[in-house]
């Protein structure tokens, strides 16, 4: 196996020295006023627009990505880009509905949210929840796709390679958003030309089966030799089915998914919960167009390596030592076959995209500890300047532990199929607590709570469904889980509303106007042109 030479380090270093020098620059402009939690959490007024949207799709595109998603699209191809595509109507939605409604009443935290319009007892749980979630899932997939994929690259040891990441990141993280926010730009600019990069070599491989070796002679031969993979509806009976069932698309599984996590999501929602609504809006929506050319950097590069697997090349690679085919290994094959110079630029890519994302979450951890359970619960008086070195001490623990579990995902295949089934277990109940709570003024507290408490329970009754019926003789089907992901969501609306309707308790409401939703021209024109480019990506590869 290839592995890094003199000229890789020297564009890797180079990169590096750009990102740490930089936001070392930034902490350094801003460094009186860190003592300010709304500075070192939510960099408060100083995002523009574009550091907004680069921030958002940083923190969103790592490993899982680049790996996970790559892994993906080598096993059930095109479709997968579903939750890119899904992703960018999406965020168009959540800048004119959800954004006004969090920046008008002043919302800094998604627990924070929960206690304004319910009560103490719904933002707690859920607060416990995502912590949860944020590190046993996110950050622990993040470091272990991500040091899988420089131990191919760069031929250095798995725990290494984590504890450079954790590393690194903690570096960004203690700088607070304003450094996470614009190292962030140049983060995302490395990542998509790296990527392009990867994805350019791809198809000159694909094409130089036969004799052309023309980026578009590669994308005719890819759509040729590897047609079932370009197809976004999978119907019932595909092997791939239950990891990305066709009608999810129209019914319902796949928006819920990006409505939470885009929505109502610490980790993504925190870039924009500083800014004013204009900026704010201007940043979603950059992020939405940067989010239609994801597919084309990580997935359309899966679908490469799978051709050339089953063309011959790529045969022993892709597989383990018992002969095993392992998705994930698509993308790190990829880029060890890059020329010297080119490989180091993808392995910064790659390794922007970690350390942006797990930078992020680090500070969305921290966010959320600090205001909402530390600050909350354990010293109501805390000044400033101590909430904002608890905030760095929680930083630092969230890492410890993700680098004590990442070892243990390496028996898992599809990483990015383990993310998102197990987030999906909490997603259900998030969305009907945040919609009802947002539109619907008699959502009351005992219904939020009877949500928050049951939503994990239903997901884990319908996860072993076939296994509880056949408990009493009745043979079923697994459900798939973007399909649970609705029943759950339907289940958890309907709760709501029975027990709000049968609840005579009235709560406050959120400060909600039609006003708030209006938008610009410029913004509407954006949004067109967005979800036209989804129509005839949908029409043509339905």
């Amino acid at each position: 196996m290839n592995h890094l030479v003199t000229a890789d380090y020297i564009v890797f270093f180079t990169y590096l020295v750009i990102v740490v020098g930089y936001g070392y620059w930034v902490y350094q402009r801003r460094r009186r006023s860190e003592v300010n939690t709304t500075d070192f959490f939510l960099a408060e007024g100083s995002l523009t627009w574009w550091a907004i949207g680069a921030s958002l799709i940083a923190s969103n595109i790592s490993a899982e990505h680049f790996i996970g998603m790559a892994g993906s699209g080598f096993a059930m191809g095109l479709a997968i880009s579903s939750y890119e595509w899904f992703a960018a109507a999406t965020l168009v939605i959540v800048a004119v509905y959800f954004i006004p409604i969090y920046l008008r009443n002043h919302i800094y935290t998604m627990p924070q949210f929960l206690a304004q319009r319910y009560s103490n007892t719904v933002s707690t749980i859920l607060a416990v929840f995502w912590l949860v979630v944020y590190v046993l899932v996110n950050l622990t997939s993040i470091l272990y796709l991500g040091a899988i994929a420089i131990e191919s690259l760069a031929g250095v040891s798995f725990t290494a390679c984590t504890f450079g990441l954790a590393i690194f990141a903690i570096f960004i993280t203690l700088g607070g958003m304003k450094v996470i926010g614009y190292t962030d730009v140049i983060q995302v600019a490395v990542l998509v030309f790296g990527g392009l990069v990867v994805t350019y070599l791809a198809l000159q491989l694909v094409a130089q089966q036969s004799g052309d070796s023309s980026v578009w002679n590669g994308l005719l031969t890819l759509h040729e030799q590897a047609n079932t993979h370009f197809h976004m509806f999978l119907p019932k009976g595909h092997p791939h089915y239950d990891a990305l069932p066709g009608m999810a698309l129209v019914t319902g599984g796949m928006w819920i998914n990006n409505f939470s996590y885009w929505g109502c999501n610490q980790y993504i929602i925190q870039r924009a919960l500083g800014a004013d609504l204009k900026t704010a809006r201007s940043g979603i929506l950059f992020a939405a167009f940067l989010k239609l050319m994801i597919p084309l950097i990580v997935v359309i590069p899966g679908i490469a390596a799978f051709v050339l697997y089953q063309s011959g090349p790529f045969r022993d690679a892709m597989t383990d030592a018992s002969g095993v085919v392992k998705p994930d290994h698509a993308y790190p094959v990829l880029m060890n076959l890059l020329p010297a110079g080119m490989k180091g630029l993808a392995f910064a890519a790659l390794t922007a995209a970690i350390v942006a994302s797990l930078a992020g979450k680090g500070n969305s951890i921290s966010t959320i500890f600090t205001l909402d359970i530390y600050k909350k619960y354990i010293d109501k008086n805390a000044s400033e300047q101590k909430l904002v070195n608890v905030g760095r001490w929680v930083v630092v623990v969230a890492f410890a532990i993700a680098l004590t579990l990442a070892p243990l995902l390496r028996s898992l295949d599809q990483v990015y199929q383990y993310i998102q089934e197990y987030t999906n277990f909490i997603t259900p109940g998030v969305l009907a607590i945040f919609l009802l709570g947002f539109f619907w003024k008699r959502a009351t507290n005992r219904a939020a709570l009877t949500v928050a408490i049951l939503t994990i329970p239903l997901s884990t009754l319908l996860k072993f469904w076939p296994e509880v019926t056949e408990l009493i003789g009745i043979q079923s089907d697994p459900i798939p889980f973007l399909h649970r992901t609705t029943w759950v969501f339907c289940i958890d609306v309907l709760l709501m509303v029975v027990v709000s309707l049968t609840d005579s308790v009235r709560v406050k409401g959120l400060i909600v106007d039609r006003q708030m939703f209006r938008v610009a021209p410029s913004f509407v024109a954006g949004s067109v042109v967005i979800f036209s480019i989804l129509a005839v990506l949908y029409a043509v590869f339905w």
